[in-house]
């Protein structure tokens, strides 16, 4: 689906947070954050009111929001999947369509291939390459050591340096250095840039100027409270893999989480705010469509539950805002759509509205008819496939409706209209039983769940295996090395001084 270059395509700019809710931003209603550079987007541009993530778990998402593919259908099954490398990408899409393509940040890809379509990556991944991290469904009772406990609540708190403050002023600073030089050297191609942060996520830990930003008594508290006896199977089941059971969490805890939270999203958005400032700076601001969005939420303590997992809103709900004012006008959609639609409707940019036939099926479907106000579709298929689960769960959400099966758990369905904290199962109503029948026979039709579970269960042991035999003798890691030619760099005798000075100085000195 290759294009000729065309002068008038836009550039893309991706800004991913990761593991932030919707719930928490002023855009979507939350009264507590304070986040002035993602409001002007939400402002200016087109927010998505009931955007999903199509598996809330960090890997498996990224993969669908970059193949355009159910995780079933790729094998991203949880934290340590390899995504094969024949996989196709909106990388490799956009590079067809004449872009070049940047990836500064987090992508959690494990396997050899660290690239999937992106011609540079600017930093390696805060996250392992490799499968060790692989959940063990032969053993559901068995909690894995390297997986989320409640460390990250208890120590919840200020700090003045952290691993991920490391890493997102090493994504954001190259972000920007690369801003610049796109604009000052010879290559004419439209840009796909996707600068991932890894805040909000957990550890809740932040430097005090973005704690002090916010009032202990200003911080909300969750508004559902489930008693752990009383909840799901799959939450209880999440309970134990997070060792949340063992680990009693008071209400001064969960504030002090929830605040170093709201912190860190407001450090996002002053990150948000250094990118934008720099394509403007650099002239390129026009003509470039900015995509916003996370790769999952977090719970924050609702249903007593933290990080995601599972799909009740607050962990599987992500926000989405699409800014291009020029392009399309400001508006509030309200139809639900999700990751898995983010590459077609990036070829739609990338063409126009106008792209080739693709070279196979995809599962995601374009929000430009949403962008342009022509229509668009209101459905999300979800899958989860990791820690926790014992098989396979399901979500299929439509209309108000949503509805989450496994097999071996009651089944769930709840109207978000009438019921928007979920607390009102109705798989148990009776007036329901209709619709309920209808979405399991979709599901059945659709999955062969005993099928899919003994796919991923074969996965896991080959996986660790794998990862058991690598570390036995030379261990050579996948993780990715950024690469950068020092004899490229300021200056070199590869070229004259003079010329060396005026090509690297913006804007161009005019004589």
């Amino acid at each position: 689906m290759e294009a000729p270059k065309r002068a008038k395509q836009p550039n893309i700019l991706i800004l991913m947070a990761d593991q932030l809710t919707p719930s928490a931003l002023a855009a979507y209603g939350n009264q507590v954050s304070k986040t002035p550079h993602i409001d002007a987007l939400a402002a200016g541009g087109v927010v998505f009111e009931s955007a999903y993530t199509n598996s809330p778990l960090c890997a498996p998402s990224r993969y669908v929001f970059m193949s355009g593919k159910l995780p079933s259908e790729i094998g991203a099954y949880d934290n340590s999947a390899e995504m094969p490398s024949e996989v196709l990408t909106f990388g490799h899409y956009l590079r067809h369509a004449g872009y070049r393509t940047i990836l500064s940040g987090k992508m959690h890809f494990c396997g050899a291939d660290q690239l999937h379509g992106f011609e540079e990556r600017l930093t390696t991944d805060i996250y392992p390459a490799d499968f060790g991290w692989t959940p063990d469904w032969d053993q559901p009772e068995v909690r894995p050591s390297w997986y989320h406990n409640m460390g990250s609540v208890t120590d919840a708190g200020t700090c003045i340096r952290s691993n991920q403050l490391d890493f997102d002023e090493e994504v954001v600073f190259l972000a920007q250095q690369k801003l610049f030089d796109i604009v000052r050297d010879d290559d004419a191609r439209p840009f796909c840039m996707v600068v991932s942060m890894t805040h909000p996520h957990d550890p809740y830990a932040i430097p005090k100027q973005y704690w002090d930003m916010y009032r202990d008594e200003d911080i909300d508290m969750p508004r559902v409270q489930i008693k752990p006896s009383e909840q799901d199977p799959h939450s209880k089941r999440l309970r134990h893999v997070s060792d949340m059971d063992s680990t009693p969490i008071s209400a001064q805890q969960t504030r002090d989480a929830r605040h170093a939270y709201y912190g860190a999203v407001s450090y996002v958005d002053e990150q948000i705010g250094k990118i934008r400032r720099t394509l403007e700076q650099t002239g390129q601001a026009d003509n470039t469509i900015i995509v916003l969005i996370s790769d999952h939420g977090d719970m924050l303590g609702e249903r007593g539950l933290w990080y995601k997992m599972n799909f009740f809103e607050n962990a599987c709900r992500v926000p989405l805002i699409v800014y291009a004012p020029d392009r399309f006008q400001p508006n509030r959609v309200a139809a639900s759509v999700s990751l898995v639609d983010i590459l077609p409707t990036l070829v739609d940019f990338a063409f126009d509205g106008a792209a080739p036939a693709y070279p196979e099926a995809i599962d995601g479907r374009s929000l430009l008819p949403h962008l342009q106000r022509t229509g668009g579709h209101d459905e999300v298929v979800g899958e989860y496939l990791g820690e926790g689960a014992v098989a396979p769960l399901i979500m299929l959400r439509r209309g108000p409706l949503k509805f989450v099966h496994s097999p071996g758990d009651p089944d769930q369905l709840y109207n978000l209209a009438a019921d928007p904290y979920e607390l009102r199962n109705l798989a148990t109503d009776p007036a329901a039983a209709e619709v309920l029948q209808a979405f399991r026979s979709e599901v059945a039709g659709r999955w062969d769940m005993a099928a899919l579970r003994a796919e991923v269960v074969a996965s896991q042991r080959r996986r660790r295996f794998h990862f058991a035999a690598q570390n036995n003798g030379t261990h050579q890691a996948w993780d990715h090395q950024p690469f950068q030619a020092a004899s490229q760099r300021y200056m070199r005798n590869h070229i004259d001084l003079d010329t060396l000075e005026a090509r690297a100085r913006y804007p161009v000195v005019k004589h």
